[in-house]
């Protein structure tokens, strides 16, 4: 696999793993932030945008996913995967721990 590849599949993993808390509270009816809340991840956006906004991170994690060549035979490959998703949740659970406080 070329280095970009590798890249593509980090941020697979970092969009697909964006999609899960946008759909469930989009889904769920609340209120979430998003880049498109004011001010821009901070405020809560309406259920809908939750939804469009985790389908979009979806087709983009799917794209990467595909564009990535991920397999089961190559264990890097994989890693990089797992390493994407693990470090957007971190990331989401730092950055949201405050959203009901503002």
């Amino acid at each position: 696999m070329e280095w970009y590849q590798y890249l593509a599949c980090f941020f697979a993993g970092a969009f697909l793993a964006n999609l899960v808390p946008h759909f469930v509270m989009g889904i769920c009816g609340n209120k979430f932030p998003t880049p498109f809340a004011k001010p821009p991840g901070k405020g809560l956006s309406s259920p809908t945008v939750n939804v469009v906004w985790a389908l979009v991170n979806l087709i983009v994690g799917f794209l990467l996913f595909r564009a990535s060549g991920i397999n089961r035979d190559n264990m890097i490959s994989l890693i990089v995967f797992f390493a994407g998703i693990a470090a957007m949740s971190i990331m989401l659970s730092i950055n949201f721990v405050h959203k009901h406080k503002e």
